[in-house]
């Protein structure tokens, strides 16, 4: 353990201190513990008692600290259309084909408001580095948009350019206003690569690729994806097996099933994860887990969608990075990654039984598993020092916590609403006392609600 002394030879820029209990990391955890911080990097952890000088201090008395949670799967423009009423009861495929001429409206300053938006929501439930799968394109400039907002606010963003080609007329699912060509898509996944991925340790900005799903693209652009993202060295993402419909469309289309098609193109990689992975069989399972595929967990979409969940214990024995994502505003109607946390709780217990899931896995998938899934278990998901210095004091009000005292962990999870009450990211202090100190913000959500009324014709 990095003590005092060893935190003394760098200047402390920001110490929490006085925490009821800090988790390091899966195997560490620091009653009354304190962590320093210089350079957007942990440079000390430490128990109460041995606390360095530092220039500006956080007091998290009484309060869990945790590190950051990390979202691996969201749409966040879908804020944009959240519990829009013609769609909220439908079955997944209904749901986006009510969705898809809505979206077709999106432009840049919409991209740019919904992810300012969203990423506030985000780092309100205690998020502080999130992926996004923006894979409709009406409209040039939309990741470029998303990424500017994750700048303007300082947040740890992998913007993933997302993509559909095959649209109705080509026997595929959205309509041809949000579809593109192959070579659109390629052209500016290359383009963004080159002008915002930023592969050095502790960075804040990273670009994947991300075509949409099976049904949605052409084989030769997933075929040429992983090509792409092969020769830039840069991670790829989809949707996998989430619905039955999915297993019918590819054995009708393909003549194979999902995971088999996404082997043959070239996707069964250690940089690829996928979100939701809720049919695979035992079989498919094991040939993903062996290639070191990735999974995005995302309970609350699953159970509001009304399918089927992953088999979140199943995997994590198989040895597959499993992580957690709230998954789109309109499918979830929430950024909250405690609230999916949770949700992974309850599913994970209420599919295995009370010894399944403990509130600890869950943290675990949150935190380390999805660290894995962005391919960075290095410097995310943990606190220990040289980690990227990204974490959360959460708070759980007195009346909520009420005779909760054995177990810290066990009760921000069973006891909750917990929230963020200090989020910081990169060192940064990003949510203070429940709130996010952007100054943006208030103009944001003018702006947002404006579009958001346009875009759904003020149903």
């Amino acid at each position: 353990m990095t003590s005092a002394a060893d935190a003394s030879a760098t200047a402390v820029e920001l110490l929490v201190r006085d925490a009821e209990l800090l988790v390091v990391d899966g195997e560490r955890e620091i009653p009354g513990g304190w962590l320093a911080m210089a350079g957007g990097r942990v440079t000390a952890v430490g128990p109460a008692g041995t606390e360095p000088e530092a220039q500006a201090t956080v007091s998290a008395a009484g309060r869990l600290v945790t590190p950051g949670l990390v979202n691996t799967h969201h749409h966040i423009y879908q804020n944009l259309t959240r519990a829009y009423a013609p769609a909220v009861n439908g079955s997944l495929f209904d749901w986006l084909t009510t969705l898809y001429p809505l979206w077709a409206a999106l432009d840049e300053e919409a991209a740019h408001v919904s992810a300012y938006v969203g990423m506030a929501e985000l780092l309100m439930g205690g998020c502080t580095t999130s992926s996004d799968h923006l894979y409709v394109h009406p409209r040039p400039g939309l990741v470029d948009a998303e990424i500017r907002a994750a700048r303007d606010i300082g947040f740890r963003f992998h913007a993933t350019r997302g993509s559909m080609t095959r649209s109705v007329e080509d026997g595929g699912l959205p309509p041809r206003s949000v579809t593109q060509t192959d070579e659109e898509v390629l052209a500016d996944s290359e383009r963004l690569i080159r002008a915002h991925h930023d592969p050095s340790p502790g960075a804040l900005v990273r670009v994947a690729l991300a075509p949409c799903s099976p049904f949605s693209v052409t084989r030769e652009l997933m075929t040429a994806t992983a090509e792409l993202a092969e020769r830039h060295d840069v991670r790829l993402h989809t949707h996998l097996a989430e619905d039955r419909d999915e297993d019918t469309y590819c054995l009708r289309t393909y003549g194979c099933r999902p995971v088999e098609y996404f082997e043959d193109t070239g996707w069964m990689s250690d940089r690829t994860w996928v979100a939701h992975c809720i049919y695979p069989n035992d079989a498919e399972l094991r040939r993903l887990a062996a290639a070191g595929v990735g999974v995005a967990h995302c309970p609350s979409s699953n159970m509001l969608i009304g399918g089927g969940t992953a088999r979140v214990r199943e995997m994590r024995e198989l040895g597959l990075p499993v992580g957690i994502g709230c998954d789109g505003s309109a499918s979830t109607d929430h950024a909250s990654l405690w609230m999916e946390t949770r949700g992974a709780l309850l599913l994970g217990r209420y599919r295995g039984g009370p010894g399944a899931m403990t509130a600890r896995d869950a943290l675990d998938i949150a935190t380390r598993g999805s660290a894995r899934c962005l391919g960075r278990g290095d410097e995310l998901g943990h606190l220990r020092p040289g980690a990227c210095a990204d974490l959360v004091v959460w708070d759980l009000h007195e009346v909520a916590r009420a005779g909760a005292f054995s177990d810290p962990v066990e009760a921000w999870l069973r006891c909750g609403p917990a929230r963020a009450w200090t989020t910081v990211v990169a060192g940064r202090v990003l949510v203070d006392r429940g709130e996010p100190v952007l100054p943006g913000l208030a103009d944001a959500l003018r702006t947002h609600g404006r579009i958001a009324r346009r875009m759904q014709q003020d149903v």
